[in-house]
C-alpha cells in the first residue's frame, strides 16, 4: 500500500507533456481542478475522461502506474460513496435496515466518486511529468508578482516543492520501518481497527525521528552550498514559452469553456 502512493514522484520521460513549460502545467492543473467542480453533469465528466486519457497517452506514463495511486485513497472513495448513498433524500428505490437508498443518492454518490478519481489522477500528472527543480522554478515565477507586496515567492516555492519531494522519501522510509518491525514479529494486518492503530505507534516514532534527521541533513547541505534564498539567484536555463505551450494553453482554455458551457446550457 505504501508503494502505491504516486503523489510527489517523478516519472522520467521525454514526451511533449514532459517538455511543456512548468508554469503552463501548474496553471493547467489548477484550471482542471476548478473545471471538475464546475461540471455538474455526467456528460462533462465524459469529456474530462477523454481529455485526460489523451494527455496520459501523450505523456507516455503507464496507465497502470497512475491507477496504482488510487489504491491508498480507495477507502476515502468508498466512504464518500456510501455517505452520499444513504444521506441524500429523494425517491426511495431500496431499504437497508433503517437506511433508505434513493435515486438521487445513487446519482450523487456515483458523481462524487468519479470526481474524486479524476481529481487524483489528473493532479498526479503534474508531479509525474515535472522535475522537482522545474516545479520550483514554475511556482516561483507564478508567485513573483506577489513579491511586490512582501510575499517571499522563492521561499514559498522551495517549501512547497520540498514538501512534495519528501512524500516519496518518507513513504520509502515508512516501508523500511514496517519491514523492520515485521521482521521483529510485529503484526499490522490482524485485529480490529483499534488494534491496528495501536500497532502503528512503533512506526510513527522512528518515522518522526527519521524525518527530522532528513530535514537536518538537507538544511546542512543547503548551508554548505551557501544557499541564501532567492536574492541575486541565477539560473542555468531560463524558462521561455514555446509554440507547444501556446497550443497547450489554448486547449486548457477550451476545456474550461466546455466545462462552463456544460453547466450553463445543459
Amino acid at each position: 500500500m505504501i508503494r502505491d502512493i504516486t503523489l510527489g514522484q517523478y516519472y522520467p520521460g521525454d514526451s511533449v507533456i514532459h517538455r511543456l513549460d512548468p508554469r503552463i502545467k501548474i496553471i493547467g492543473t489548477l484550471i482542471y481542478i476548478i473545471a471538475l467542480f464546475v461540471i455538474n453533469k455526467f456528460v462533462g465528466f465524459a469529456a474530462a475522461v477523454i481529455c485526460l486519457a489523451a494527455i496520459i497517452k501523450v505523456s507516455k506514463v503507464p496507465l497502470k502506474f497512475m491507477l496504482r495511486g488510487l489504491k491508498p485513497i480507495f477507502f476515502i472513495i468508498i466512504f464518500t460513496f456510501v455517505l452520499n448513498l444513504f444521506m441524500v433524500s429523494g425517491e426511495v428505490v431500496a431499504e437497508i435496515w433503517i437506511f433508505d437508498i434513493t435515486r438521487e443518492g445513487i446519482y450523487q454518490a456515483t458523481f462524487m466518486a468519479i470526481r474524486l478519481i479524476l481529481l487524483i489522477i489528473g493532479s498526479s500528472l503534474l508531479t509525474l511529468t515535472t522535475k522537482p527543480i522545474n516545479l520550483t522554478d514554475g511556482i516561483e515565477h507564478l508567485l513573483k508578482p506577489f513579491s511586490k507586496i512582501g510575499l517571499p515567492s522563492h521561499e514559498l516555492a522551495m517549501m512547497m516543492t520540498i514538501a512534495l519531494r519528501f512524500i516519496p522519501t518518507l513513504l520509502e522510509e515508512t516501508d523500511k520501518i514496517m519491514k523492520a518491525q515485521q521482521a521483529r514479529g510485529a503484526d499490522f494486518e490482524s485485529g480490529n481497527i483499534f488494534h491496528r492503530a495501536k500497532q502503528l505507534i512503533p512506526i510513527l516514532v522512528p518515522l518522526f525521528i527519521s524525518a527530522f534527521r532528513i530535514a537536518q541533513d538537507m538544511a546542512m547541505a543547503m548551508e554548505a552550498r551557501c544557499y541564501n534564498g532567492g536574492d541575486k539567484r541565477t539560473r542555468m536555463t531560463s524558462m521561455k514559452y514555446k509554440k507547444a505551450d501556446a497550443v497547450a494553453g489554448i486547449l486548457i482554455a477550451a476545456f474550461m469553456a466546455m466545462s462552463i458551457a456544460v453547466r450553463v446550457f445543459l
